[in-house]
């Protein structure tokens, strides 16, 4: 059984959410700010409905979009992209959600 941790144990994460509220301040908020005690070295942003705002950040940060894992979900309807890197002894990690654009119907195009 693991052993209960104590809020002084997500010192890290809690203190690079400090540390960006400061240097980036000016960048969208997150939806979900999310720190856990199963990853306690962890601190995860996700944007929802809106990829340009994890861009935005992912290039605050200087993750290189070759570090940007794509995937798909909810039946190929929802964009998924996923980084992480170190910040300030934390492993940060960026997810954002964007809908899938409907297909072009054949023929429609001119």
């Amino acid at each position: 059984m693991n052993e209960r941790l104590a809020l002084d144990d997500l010192a890290v994460p809690l203190r690079v959410l400090r540390l960006l509220a400061a240097d980036f301040g000016h960048l969208p908020a997150p939806e979900e700010i999310y720190v856990s005690t199963i990853y306690p070295d962890r601190l995860e942003l996700r944007f929802h409905d809106d990829l340009a705002n994890f861009e935005a950040w992912r290039d605050a940060l200087g993750i290189v979009p070759d570090h940007v894992v794509y995937r798909e979900q909810g039946g190929g309807r929802t964009r998924v992209l996923k980084a992480s890197g170190d910040y300030a002894g934390a492993v940060l990690e960026l997810t954002g959600y964007g809908d899938v654009p409907a297909p072009v119907p054949v023929g429609t195009l001119r």
